[in-house]
Formats: structure tokens, C-alpha cells, sequence
């Protein structure tokens, strides 16, 4: 007997066991939505969020392990969204992100940067595409507000970024009329964990933000959740989540 197909939407979230990835799933998920939870390293995370999203609503929330730098891990993902049988929204949120001053810049540092934050994200949307297009949905990328900008010793990472914000258009125009595709570029949200102490750069970062705050989790998923499911005349666009920052930039 062929498995009937969830008649609530469904949406998968790389990197979403942990920190603006997590938000986002709780988000949807009391939208009505059912979660896929996609993480790499954080399990334990992943299986603490699954667990109480199940709580509140069984059967409303599934885990995926698997490393989207390579083939594999993608096809993993694939074939559980092929055994659930709908896929409404992606969310490509899974990201690498490192220094990489120019003299420490290698070729393994390049690939880890490129397949996380382009690479992966692109043959996911495009192994999807097709499940996207029957539910006529919706793919958001997470890029950065330093794709358009250079961040100072990070210059695989903001390259990357930038090819990221340009597949966004790319695929925008190769999915169109049936899934939308846009990218959020969010500002200073949270601090990278290496310099989460560093309280000198933290107050520099906030002197250059307009509206005077640090971002939120909460900020970034109310955009994506915007432009997923709200702008449905909106297409290949990044929208910058940052205070304002990018005015100044």
C-alpha cells in the first residue's frame, strides 16, 4: 500500500539543531508545519529539539543525519524526504565559518567553505527541485550581510557567501513560475562562538548598527517565515536583517 502523504506542509531546515536553525524549526513548527531536522555534529541537540517538537504534536517532526559536503549525505536527505512524501519549503542554513586570513588560505579550507555555503546548497535545492515544484514552494538561502561586503580575514567565507546570494537569483529564475526562491542576509545576530568574549569587537560591531542592538534568532526566522510563506510575489531577492548595518557599509 502506497504511504499516504502528510496533509500538513513540510519543511526542511539544514543545520537546525542549534541556534538560528533551531528558531526557525520552532517557528514553522507552531505554524503547523511538520520539521525535518537536518544536523551534522550537534546530535545531541537535534534529538533534544525533535523530541520536545514531538511532544507538542506526534509524528510532527523528523531527524536526518549527514554531511552535505558530500554526495551522500545529500542523497540521506533525499530519500527520507521521498519516504515522507512532500516537501513544501527548504531552508538552506547550514553553514561553515572560520578566519581565514589570506596568507593561511588553502585549498581544503576553500573546498570546506564553498561546499557548506554553495556547493551543498545548491545540488540540495536541485535534487528537491522537483518535489518543490509539485507543492509549488519555496527555498530560502541563509547568506550574510558580507556577501556584499568583504569581512576582514574571512575572504573564502565572504566569496562564498556572494556566490550564494548570486544562486539565489540563478535559481529564482531557473524554478520559476512554480517555487520561489530568495536568501536572508542577516547582520550581527549572534557572536561566533571564537569570540564570543571578545567584548572590545562586540561594542566596534554595535557602534556601526543604526537601531542600536544586537539581532535575533527571532529577527532572522520572522523574515524567512515572511518571505517562505508571506511574499509570494517575491522572488530572487536577499533581504538584509542587520539594523541597518548595510547602510554604512
Amino acid at each position: 500500500m502506497q504511504k499516504k502523504k502528510p496533509i500538513e506542509p513540510v519543511i526542511l531546515i539544514t543545520g537546525a539543531a542549534r541556534r538560528i536553525g533551531a528558531v526557525i524549526a520552532r517557528l514553522f513548527h507552531g505554524k503547523g508545519y511538520k520539521i525535518i531536522i537536518h544536523f551534522n555534529q550537534s546530535a545531541a541537540e537535534a534529538d533534544r529539539i525533535c523530541k520536545s517538537l514531538n511532544n507538542l504534536r506526534s509524528d510532527s517532526c523528523f531527524l536526518v543525519q549527514s554531511d552535505l559536503n558530500k554526495p551522500e549525505g545529500i542523497d540521506k536527505i533525499v530519500d527520507l524526504i521521498e519516504t515522507i512524501g512532500r516537501l513544501d519549503i527548504l531552508i538552506n542554513n547550514a553553514s561553515s565559518f572560520y578566519p581565514t586570513p589570506l596568507k593561511d588560505c588553502n585549498e581544503e579550507k576553500w573546498e570546506d567553505l564553498f561546499s557548506s555555503n554553495l556547493k551543498g546548497p545548491f545540488f540540495l535545492a536541485q535534487r528537491l527541485a522537483e518535489m518543490l515544484i509539485i507543492a509549488r514552494g519555496s527555498i530560502i538561502n541563509i547568506s550574510d550581510m558580507h556577501a556584499r561586503q568583504a569581512l576582514d580575514k574571512h575572504p573564502i567565507y565572504t566569496i562564498a557567501k556572494a556566490g550564494n546570494i548570486s544562486m539565489t537569483k540563478t535559481l529564482a529564475k531557473e524554478l520559476a513560475p512554480n517555487v520561489r526562491v530568495n536568501s536572508v542576509a542577516p547582520g550581527a545576530i549572534l557572536w561566533p562562538e571564537h569570540e564570543s568574549d571578545d567584548l572590545d569587537k562586540q561594542n566596534s560591531v554595535l557602534s556601526k548598527v543604526p537601531v542600536g542592538r544586537l539581532g535575533t534568532e527571532n529577527d532572522i526566522a520572522d523574515a524567512v517565515f515572511f518571505l517562505a510563506v508571506k511574499a509570494t510575489y517575491v522572488t530572487g531577492q536577499t533581504i538584509a536583517v542587520d539594523g541597518g548595518s548595510s547602510n554604512s557599509l
